[in-house]
């Protein structure tokens, strides 16, 4: 694996770097042309990373200061392509081009992390401190920063907005800073390569997106030996006016959950995918829903033979639809998937 970590000054970079470098025994790598301070901040102190004259050819797993420097991004990608089994973190990402580069290989994970800028401010005060440097006003801190974040030659905010996972490190305390990269596990190898899980529920998600229903977003697909069957997603029927247009009374009326159902217009999502399936190619599948189902389309699934039923979202009707399907054979799941987007420390 190779962890990519982005962020603005004393956003805590390095020290989730020196996390997986002693827990992990991941090796830093560094950009000579980054590998100094950040452009924008270069007046104000020095980083507490290791400068280039600190170079081992093979930097030994405990030795947190060691590492591996490169001229060009591409040298990089080349070094770790050949070592794809090992382990490999950089906090030298300062251009898109860069990432984009890096985001070609699968064993890549981009790591974004980020705190309120009070809170980076008082870090840095206290690694001036530690430097016997004068630390600069909060003011020109913030425009220092911002600077560094939005108008640079090569700004953060763009890589940062990209990134698969977003710290948020408010805390003052690298003990819960580690906590929490303990319970996310980073290493995680669905990260990198989605479980069939994954893949099957984020198409089931994408479904959802094609739903005209003005109660909820729901969708479904249809898998057999790994293997897609159909999908389907809620809204009116064919040749009825879509439901975010008016064509459904009820739905548009914003009528309380589970009342007025026999008034509804709208298909289920699970409906339409078993109903383009057909029963002889629906038995013994499995039905993977963004939103478990409810119980009148649980008693279809029982009917048409699907072996299990994997659902991300609860609804009203879980302990009834479990009871259906557990009384006809079919296993109920619900997804857990890998924690992404943003994360607070």
């Amino acid at each position: 694996m190779f962890v990519g970590i982005a962020g603005p000054i004393c956003s805590g970079k390095h020290a989730v770097a020196d996390y997986l470098v002693e827990k992990h025994a991941f090796t830093r790598i560094r950009l000579r042309e980054v590998a100094s301070v950040s452009p924008a901040l270069s007046r104000l102190a020095l980083t507490p990373s290791p400068s280039c004259s600190d170079v081992k050819a093979e930097p030994k797993s405990n030795d947190r200061n060691a590492q591996l420097v490169f001229d060009h991004i591409d040298e990089v990608l080349e070094y770790v392509t050949k070592r794809w089994r090992d382990h490999f973190v950089t906090t030298d990402i300062r251009k898109e081009s860069d990432l984009e580069t890096l985001c070609k290989r699968p064993f890549f994970l981009a790591l974004g992390i980020d705190a309120p800028v009070t809170t980076r401010y008082e870090r840095f005060v206290t690694r001036c401190a530690a430097n016997g440097t004068p630390p600069p006003s909060f003011q020109n801190f913030v425009a220092q920063s911002d600077d560094d974040l939005y108008s640079s030659p090569s700004p953060i905010a763009p890589i940062l907005h990209r990134a698969t996972v977003r710290l948020l490190n408010p805390s003052q305390s690298l003990t819960t800073l580690h906590q929490t990269l303990e319970n996310l596990n980073l290493l995680d190898p669905a990260r990198l390569r989605p479980t069939w899980d994954a893949y099957f529920m984020y198409l089931a998600d994408l479904a959802a997106r094609r739903s005209n229903c003005m109660k909820r977003r729901v969708g479904a697909v249809l898998v057999r030996d790994q293997r897609v069957v159909s999908t389907g997603y809620n809204g009116t029927p064919k040749g009825i006016t879509n439901c975010n247009e008016g064509g459904c009374p009820r739905c548009n009326d914003a009528t309380t959950g589970g009342h007025g159902l026999s008034t509804c217009f709208c298909m289920h999502a699970e409906e339409n995918a078993l109903l383009e399936s057909g029963r002889e190619r629906a038995t013994d599948a499995v039905l993977y829903c963004n939103t478990c189902p409810c119980l009148t389309c649980s008693i279809k699934i029982a009917q048409v033979g699907i072996r299990e039923v994997v659902y991300d979202v609860g609804y009203s009707m879980d302990e009834m639809s479990a009871k259906v399907l557990r009384e006809a054979g079919v296993k109920l799941r619900q997804y857990n998937p890998p924690t992404e987007g943003l994360v607070m420390a």
